[in-house]
């Protein structure tokens, strides 16, 4: 049995990353999708284990000196990583990971795992990115302003990923997404052993 892809994704926010990994997760039951931890308190309806592993900041310290995360990062005040053992269980077992992560994280997890896949997903044009968070009608112009001035810096690393899942229509991405999926597992250093002593 070959090990698992790691697949890091990243995508401005309101492009619709979550959405298009459900739907992919819905049809492929050999892939797993990485829950964060997090220092933060868990929100209503939230799931210890589900959302996040919602652990304390001391632990989370700890476990940053220990070298537990493959990628972790402080945002408004709180901790998130990615757990190094669960992902490495999980590829071990042959199952593919898929990370949501910005793009920090990404590139941390780029260094500390150099055999991860990256993929950046984008919404037709940036107009219709803008449409997008103005549609959801949960921030003030203000703040939109300031997620498209974020996304215009995420779009500059681009570049560095493997690949772009584009997402006009939900799915074609996630076909897009599963082709990659499908490619990795291709992959002759995946599949060498099967040919070996022939």
């Amino acid at each position: 049995m070959s090990q698992g892809s790691l697949i890091v994704i990243s995508g401005a926010s309101g492009v619709g990353k979550s959405t298009v990994i459900a739907k992919v997760l819905e049809s492929c039951a050999d892939v797993y999708f990485s829950v964060s931890c997090t220092t933060r308190p868990p929100r209503a309806g939230e799931v210890d284990g589900v959302n996040y592993h919602f652990i304390n900041r001391v632990e989370f310290e700890e476990r940053i000196q220990r070298g537990e995360f493959l990628e972790y990062a402080q945002y408004v005040g709180n901790y998130y990583g990615t757990s190094r053992k669960i992902v490495e269980e999980q590829l071990d077992r042959g199952i593919d990971v898929i990370l949501d992560i910005e793009v920090q994280g990404a590139a941390q997890v780029k260094d500390n795992w150099p055999e991860a896949r990256t993929i950046f997903i984008v919404p037709p044009s940036f107009e219709e990115l803008a449409h997008r968070l103005r549609a959801r009608k949960t921030d003030s112009e203000e703040k939109i302003a300031g997620r498209l001035q974020r996304a215009r810096e995420e779009y500059r690393e681009i570049p560095r990923y493997d690949y772009i899942v584009i997402n006009d229509e939900l799915e074609k991405a996630a076909e897009e997404l599963r082709a990659v999926l499908i490619a990795e597992r291709c992959r002759t250093i995946k599949r060498i052993a099967l040919i070996e002593g022939v």
